[in-house]
């Protein structure tokens, strides 16, 4: 198996990645040859920032959100170290206003104008992590370019949740795993994007016998004929194991499209939304009532499935009786829980079952904590 395994067989492991990242690409909005499917999220992403962080002394910050996902956090920060440059003052934190809990879309393009010419790359959330916020990804490529910043997006929340035309928003760099709406599990194979417009302009700066040129990588002559664009930061072969743990999640997407799920996403949340509203809402008429506060935005545009919720008693415990009654969500320091109704597979009738779940929950936490803490 070891010695034919590579070209032998229904998905021959030389390749096996390869004969699904046509699935893929179509999902993220990209052509075939700007996707790769390969590594972990945060290996890829370190990759892309070696291409395409190249600071100079007017040029060196990178633009992230404050609360990003803390693996991108590190990432930008320790490869602003490994320049010679300090994250004091090269990691600009773009924060939301006081008081609230989501980025104003102005306030990003403001931060863009204002601090485009010292910035080298532009990284943000394509969906933000906490607070499931969508950004507008077009809008933010065009205001970077045209301060002549690179502009990537971790995926990693957005891919199979909200529409990516990452090919035609002209996105310079883009990386995602697979293991939250493209179903693969933990530690599944990741995903990343070049643009077509760098694949002879910008290329990886580290290499591996899985970015040489396939008809020739078994030659071993150790002469690199590096495969243009993102194939070329292909490092080595991936598990068969994680391909097809991931194709098997790819081909059920490909009896749909992101349109359709998308369409019935937003019917789906919004359902969701509104019930929690009716039910949940803080009562003046009743101050000990438990309610809830939900920090998502309410424009479909500038959300995908997910709801964020923070609680007038203490998260943990609401978790807890959920958990209870069979329900499975995820809870985020220090005081929220995530909720999505995932369009693939849940149905209006699992909203409706969850708030039913979510007023016993919420009863039992108040009796057993006794006390009311404001979110």
């Amino acid at each position: 198996i070891a010695i034919h395994g590579h070209f032998e067989g229904r998905l021959p492991w030389a390749f096996a990645e390869n004969c699904i990242e046509n699935i893929m690409a179509e999902i993220v909005g990209a052509k075939v040859e700007e996707v790769a499917l390969m590594n972990g999220l945060t290996v890829n992403l370190h990759l892309l920032l070696l291409a395409f962080y190249k600071p100079t002394k007017s040029r060196h910050k990178i633009l992230i959100e404050e609360k990003a996902f803390p693996s991108d956090h590190y990432a930008a920060e320790s490869q602003i170290r490994l320049r010679g440059y300090d994250p004091k003052h090269s990691l600009l934190l773009i924060k939301p206003r006081e008081g609230e809990k989501t980025l104003r879309h102005e306030d990003i393009l403001s931060t863009i104008e204002r601090e485009g010419e010292s910035t080298a790359v532009i990284l943000l959330s394509g969906v933000q992590y906490y607070t499931g916020q969508l950004f507008d990804m077009a809008a933010i490529t065009k205001a970077g370019k045209k301060k002549g910043c690179f502009v990537g997006f971790d995926c990693a929340h957005a891919v199979g949740n909200a529409e990516l035309y990452l090919h035609d928003w002209g996105v310079d760099f883009a990386c995602w795993c697979s293991y939250k709406y493209m179903n693969s599990g933990a530690g599944g194979l990741a995903g990343a994007f070049v643009h077509e417009k760098h694949a002879h302009t910008v290329e990886p700066a580290l290499l591996g016998w899985w970015g040489h040129n396939l008809k020739s990588r078994f030659l071993m002559n150790n002469e690199m004929d590096l495969n243009p664009g993102i194939n070329g930061y292909r490092l080595s072969n991936q598990s068969i194991l994680l391909v097809c743990s991931l194709k098997a999640s790819l081909e059920i997407f490909n009896q749909c499209d992101m349109k359709a799920l998308r369409k019935k996403s937003v019917l789906l949340t919004g359902y969701l939304e509104y019930l929690i509203k009716y039910y949940h809402t803080k009562d003046a008429d009743n101050p000990h009532r438990p309610y809830i506060n939900i920090i998502t935005p309410s424009n479909i545009k500038e959300r995908g499935c997910q709801l964020s919720l923070s609680f007038s008693i203490p998260v943990r415990e609401v978790f807890k009786e959920l958990e209870k009654r069979g329900v499975c969500c995820d809870m985020r320091e220090p005081n929220v829980l995530r909720v999505a109704p995932v369009p693939l597979y849940n149905t209006f009738n699992d909203v409706y079952r969850f708030i039913s779940a979510l007023g016993s929950a919420l009863t039992a936490s108040q009796n057993s904590n006794g006390t009311q803490t404001s979110p």
